[in-house]
């Protein structure tokens, strides 16, 4: 049995290549929309990818589900029985065994994160055991943690679904051996979860007496408790509200991508004034200290997918401002993978040739923390701290008002701005303007 594990830092996201030396066929899970790696490695082994399957619907990332089908025919797709999916696949139904080559399959119901959610149970039948080898547990087992029940409804439904995934948990998780390696798709960075492992893999044995979540599965009241703690779960970016409805329906596949051109800066302002968004890309300290008027910052970095979804508009023609030329793939990939569409170009020689050209430029002041809390002692400022709920509940400076970044953009109304404002609600009826300063080294907005 072949086996090979792909994680994308930005999402911590993880998929997965199984596949069988006998027949050459390969099983690909939970894949992300960027489907050339998996075509690479299955090429370097060997192997055909002949299966592709996703965990479930998935609310952080477009799936690639669909682009390996078209890219590879004859890939046969499965699917979730309980799930209802807009795409043509084969229902995978609890207990079901599948069996290819050497490689056995036990399909498994798992509920919980989602309420059509699987996870799959993998034998390697070569090395002639009858236990299995590993599980790929989707968001029903994570290193640490499990995966949050509370992104399809109200207080109510994750109530709901926590106890569905008590029952998950009790049922379908604890009773498999110990050995059994589990391999989940959500990893640290991943926002499916509050306090997920950094290790890429654990194993039933290790998580039984080291996950305080399953710890608590013995009383079903504190198992929900803790599945759903609004300080210790992250808040849930803009975008993820329209992820799920596309992977359930099939997210259309990309076929083959056109290079974003370099926009002499004549014809890049003219797109900017026409209502393109303009998202720069370096780093803070760079954009603060001069950036062209009306762009969005997000730095090209570790989170840089969840922060470009969380402030830019739906359907938003992009613009892009890199540091260096060869930034672009690494910007948009990012961008395609959460479903917006190909950026209409990036602009020509940088902010150097803005500069030169004598286009305007806007600035934003930055300041130490020292100076920070010189102003803040003379009120000569309002602080803004949009960090995690878990971050805020670890320590936050007295008097901040807190609004995270994830909720920010339908809640401008309720930052403070200008002078400094006695309440948000005080701050919910003063004109919005850009920010006084910002926080030297502070993460990306």
């Amino acid at each position: 049995m072949l086996f090979q594990q792909f994680c994308l830092e930005d999402l911590g996201h993880a998929s997965y290549l199984l596949g069988d030396e006998r027949t050459g066929q390969a099983l690909l899970f939970d894949p992300r929309r960027d489907v050339d790696d998996y075509v690479r490695a299955a090429r370097a082994k060997g192997l055909r990818i002949a299966y592709a399957c996703d965990s479930h619907g998935h609310n952080d990332y477009l799936s690639g589900i669909c682009e390996i089908a078209d890219r590879i025919p004859g890939v046969r797709v499965w699917g979730s029985a309980a799930a209802d999916l807009g795409y043509e696949h084969r229902s995978l139904r609890d207990g079901e065994q599948i069996e290819f080559g050497d490689v056995g399959i036990e399909v498994m119901h798992t509920p919980g994160h989602t309420p059509e959610h699987i996870s799959l149970l993998v034998f390697d039948r070569a090395a002639g055991a009858e236990q299995p080898a590993l599980l790929l547990s989707g968001g029903a087992l994570l290193v640490g943690d499990l995966a949050r029940p509370d992104l399809l409804g109200g207080q109510e439904h994750a109530h709901r679904e926590a106890r569905v995934f008590c029952e998950t948990i009790q049922n379908k998780l604890l009773p498999l051996p110990e050995h059994v390696e589990v391999f989940p798709t959500h990893m640290a960075g991943s926002l499916c979860g509050g306090s997920i492992g950094s290790r890429l893999s654990t194993t039933v044995g290790y998580e039984k007496r080291t996950n305080a979540a399953l710890a608590a599965v013995a009383d079903e009241d504190e198992f929900v408790r803790e599945c759903i703690r609004l300080d210790n779960l992250p808040a849930v970016p803009p975008y993820w509200r329209r992820m799920r409805t596309e992977n359930m329906a099939g997210a259309a596949p990309l076929g083959v991508l056109t290079e974003p051109p370099a926009l002499p800066i004549e014809e890049f302002a003219r797109h900017a004034q026409d209502g393109a968004v303009v998202l720069d890309t370096r780093a803070p300290e760079a954009f603060g200290g001069g950036h062209v008027p009306g762009a969005l910052n997000v730095e090209l970095g570790s989170a840089f997918a969840t922060w470009a979804g969380t402030v830019l508009p739906d359907n938003a023609d992009i613009a892009l401002v890199l540091d260096r030329p060869d930034d672009l793939w690494a910007a948009v990939w990012p961008l395609l993978r959460i479903g917006y569409r190909m950026p209409i170009g990036w602009l020509a020689g940088g902010m150097t040739a803005w500069r030169t050209a004598a286009r305007p430029i806007q600035t934003i002041p930055q300041i130490t923390v020292h100076e920070l809390k010189d102003r803040l002692d003379a009120g000569e400022v309002n602080l803004l701290d949009v960090r995690q709920p878990a971050e805020w509940a670890a320590g936050h400076v007295r008097g901040a008002a807190f609004i995270t970044g994830a909720e920010l953009p339908d809640r401008l109304g309720d930052a403070p701005v200008g002078n400094p404002l006695p309440s948000p609600a005080a701050a919910a009826t003063a004109p919005r303007s850009r920010p006084v300063c910002s926080l030297a080294n502070a993460a990306p907005p």
